[in-house]
């Protein structure tokens, strides 16, 4: 259904709003998923083929355009492109702590089953019936960017008849390993980008310890009501597979104190609420709930980052060296400190201990893949491993590789312009 049409510079927007199946295998319960069309303004009613984008997340919706600049503006030369709020996100039926606790059954397994139904299976199954209620049996071309290339890769392996070509960046997932190789990898991979920070920025090797050892010593609630502890501060790391995320990082803990009454080091409350303001997952619940269900099939992850975090006794909060912040893991704690987190702590752990995930992609089937696939892989990515986005490629023909460390995981939205164009380039063979 057509919502609403509305033109800013640059942009036609229109919005669609689709009643689709929670469960596809029982239907009967449903939700709302939202679509944002844009289109360059006079070519409203031309004959364009569809790009759809599957933003990276998990939990997060569509970017909101503004203007026809980056990529999107790259896209628009060519294409009609549908911003897909997933299913749990942005306009769609949402995930928060809010809307689980109005479900009919709002008991933990009851809202643990209901999240069981918002990993990449079930949003390419959104997609598909949007596809085929938009242009019928028309392919189309997709693009993701994170775990918007896993959503791709499932694509893929699930309905490539509904692809015309493939476009991912940073975001080609191992097709089989187990959740703890991701974090093993990924571990290693945020070591090393601590020690480029403390070499950008040696000064802050005595600042950090300086916030560690006072969150250790007090209790300190942020202006949301969350809790500061040592190992919530850490969480800032998150930051450190950005192109400006060392800066972010930097800038924020420049202001970190200030003088007391009695001249004690305060925690500054500028600080405590750009902090709180850097971290989302009080109001992206799925990036905590679903994270590590992104890579199980057939298995429970039982916390696996917080398993393996002895196996890295670099990240260890005592000691004299640098105090090393962590990255894009998911803990039991969290559940305890961040406000929206809290009511959702059972939920977790029924999620952190079922075995009950289907498989998510069909190796047979794309080791006979016949659409166009072009990647781009960033050689330091702190959130997808490159070597096993290599692993992935050398399993899945027709698809092209484009391994940089030219940009940081944030590559599309810091020159998506370029990097999708070259994507598109490579789609089509001309480089």
């Amino acid at each position: 259904m057509m919502l609403a049409t509305h033109h800013i510079p640059g942009l036609v927007l229109r919005e669609h709003s689709f009643d689709l199946p929670l469960d596809y295998a029982n239907p009967g319960q449903t939700l709302k998923v939202y679509v944002r069309e844009v289109v360059a303004p006079g070519r409203e009613d031309a004959n364009l083929p569809y790009l759809v984008y599957f933003q990276g997340g998990p939990g997060f919706g569509a970017p909101r355009p503004l203007s026809p600049s980056g990529w999107l503006g790259r896209a628009l030369q060519d294409y009609r492109v549908l911003l897909l709020d997933q299913r749990g996100t942005g306009r769609s039926t949402p995930i928060t702590a809010q809307t689980l606790a109005h479900l009919p059954n709002a008991q933990a397994q009851s809202q643990a089953d209901y999240l069981m139904h918002f990993r990449a299976d079930a949003i390419v199954r959104d997609a598909e019936t949007i596809r085929q209620q938009l242009i019928g049996e028309q392919p189309w071309t997709i693009l993701g960017q994170s775990y918007g290339g896993f959503c791709a890769m499932h694509y893929l392996s699930a309905a490539p008849q509904g692809l015309r070509q493939v476009l991912i960046t940073g975001g080609i997932p191992s097709l089989w390993r187990p959740t703890d190789d991701v974090y093993r990898a990924t571990y290693r991979r945020v070591a090393d980008k601590n020690h480029l920070y403390y070499q950008r920025y040696p000064g802050d090797v005595v600042r950090v310890r300086a916030i560690v050892d006072h969150l250790l010593q007090n209790d300190v609630h942020l202006p949301g009501g969350g809790q500061l502890t040592a190992r919530r501060f850490l969480q800032l790391g998150l930051q450190f597979g950005m192109s400006d995320g060392y800066e972010a990082v930097h800038y924020l803990l420049e202001d970190a104190f200030v003088a007391g009454p009695q001249g004690q080091a305060l925690l500054n409350w500028n600080f405590l609420c750009h902090l709180e303001q850097m971290q989302n997952f009080d109001t992206n619940p799925i990036y905590a709930l679903l994270h590590e269900a992104c890579y199980t099939q057939g298995m429970a992850s039982q916390w696996s980052a917080e398993r393996l975090l002895p196996e890295f006794p670099a990240f260890a909060l005592e000691g004299t060296g640098p105090v090393l912040f962590t990255g894009e893991m998911v803990y039991p704690w969290m559940f305890d400190c961040y406000t929206q987190l809290r009511p959702l702590k059972a939920v977790a752990e029924l999620l952190a201990q079922t075995d009950a995930w289907p498989a998510l992609y069909d190796l047979e089937r794309l080791s006979h893949n016949t659409v166009p696939v072009a990647a781009a892989v960033y050689y330091d990515d702190m959130y997808v491993p490159c070597e096993f986005s290599q692993e992935t490629a050398r399993w899945v023909p027709n698809m092209r590789l484009w391994v940089t460390n030219e940009y940081e995981h944030n590559g599309l939205r810091a020159d998506g312009g370029a990097v999708l164009g070259r994507l598109l380039a490579m789609a089509r063979g001309e480089v």
